[in-house]
């Protein structure tokens, strides 16, 4: 399912408007978004928790030379599934 799938999918379920659903699914996607980008974790009870793990600064192999280089700390998002979505 891609984006536009979900929200005309969003628009059956909840007697909405493609372009209502479309707000609605672009709202909760960015407020997601800026959550995480804040540092702080969303948690959906029974669908699961967005989260912001930190990775820190490593060597790593370039595989292609062979030699060793330094990969930079990154953030990244990370999900846990629930309980309901987790025993599908």
């Amino acid at each position: 399912m891609n984006k536009t799938e979900l929200i005309a999918a969003v628009a059956a379920k909840a007697d909405l408007s493609k372009a209502a659903a479309a707000n609605a699914v672009d709202a909760v996607l960015a407020t997601i978004e800026s959550e995480l980008k804040a540092g702080n974790n969303v948690q959906l009870i029974g669908f699961g928790t967005f989260a912001v793990k930190e990775i820190p600064a490593h060597e790593g192999l370039n595989p292609a030379k062979g030699v060793k280089i330094q990969i930079p700390a990154k953030k990244t998002c990370k999900f846990k599934a629930g309980s309901k979505l987790a025993t599908l």
